[in-house]
């Protein structure tokens, strides 16, 4: 199966480093599956504006396609302005909306305050559902304060939820795969 590692900001380096955490977890419980972590950074956005997907841009497209063909996702994003950011909705925007149908997804996220983590229930786990995908009930939310000065992840206890995340993930593609996605 085909794990895309989602970072959903073109800005920092924290859902980075939460990714690349979650993924070496993965790799740990199983490695029967291809993992890729996607930053938006690396691809040219284009506005999602209603156009069918071949009228955007090849990198518009190519990012399309990466997120509705993978199997599973893990889905990294920080919190600006108590809401997630605007090119992870605008990616969203763009996808069909039975690609994610019954496919699991884990969320990790970062914030400036310990309150932002409502953001992920609030707002992204409502898009996750509008998708109809399998959404892991344990997220990882990470505040300032769990990173060193240098952006490293130092915090023990979110490298424990990060691997119990990674747990339970898996547990979920194994369940998903009984399952028809459309």
């Amino acid at each position: 199966m085909k794990i895309v590692l989602l970072n959903g900001t073109i800005v920092g380096n924290k859902t980075k480093v939460l990714l690349e955490e979650t993924e070496k977890h993965i790799k740990e419980i199983t490695d029967e599956h291809e993992t890729s972590i996607v930053n938006l950074e690396d691809y040219e956005l284009q506005f999602i504006d209603g156009r069918p997907a071949d009228q955007y841009n090849d990198d518009m497209q190519k990012l399309i396609k990466e997120v509705e063909e993978a199997d599973a996702y893990i889905i990294a994003t920080p919190i600006f302005q108590g809401s997630i950011p605007g090119t992870l909705k605008n990616l969203f925007d763009g996808i069909s909306p039975r690609a994610m149908r019954n496919k699991p997804v884990s969320i990790v996220a970062n914030g400036g305050t310990l309150q932002h983590h409502l953001v992920i229930e609030n707002q992204l786990k409502p898009i996750l559902n509008y998708f109809r995908c399998l959404v892991t009930p344990n997220y990882v939310y990470t505040h300032t304060n769990h990173f060193s000065t240098q952006g490293e992840l130092i915090d023990e206890d979110v490298i424990n939820r990060l691997k119990t995340l990674a747990n339970v993930f898996t547990k979920y593609m194994e369940m998903s795969k009984n399952l028809e996605s459309e």
